[in-house]
């Protein structure tokens, strides 16, 4: 029987952090809640046929892919500290070294 398509993303995201999909993942594990058992991560996947960030990553790459850099989306919520970053998970190492 093959994995459904969510697990299988599942599984290929905790192996890109060296951890392994939770079995019975979400409330109904007795391992953890995340999607992924990682000893310092909390991992959570969403697989979903589009998401609106990609689409403006996506136009966001283009222009970065024209200039020959990598493209990271930045995103700040008004009143809220911080931001979060939007990379794509083959480029992560490469910005994480431009961190200052």
């Amino acid at each position: 029987m093959t994995d459904k398509s969510w697990k299988r993303a599942e599984r290929d995201v905790a192996a890109f952090f060296g951890g392994q999909r939770t079995p019975l993942s979400g409330g109904n594990s007795r391992h953890t809640r995340a999607d992924a058992i990682h000893p310092r991560l909390f991992i959570e996947v969403k697989y979903r046929k589009r998401h609106a960030v990609v689409a403006l990553w996506d136009a966001v790459a283009e222009l970065a892919r024209e200039e020959k850099r990598t493209p990271v989306v930045c995103l700040k919520e008004h009143g809220r500290p911080g931001f979060w970053l939007v990379v794509k998970a083959e480029h992560l190492e490469e910005v994480s070294r431009e961190r200052t």
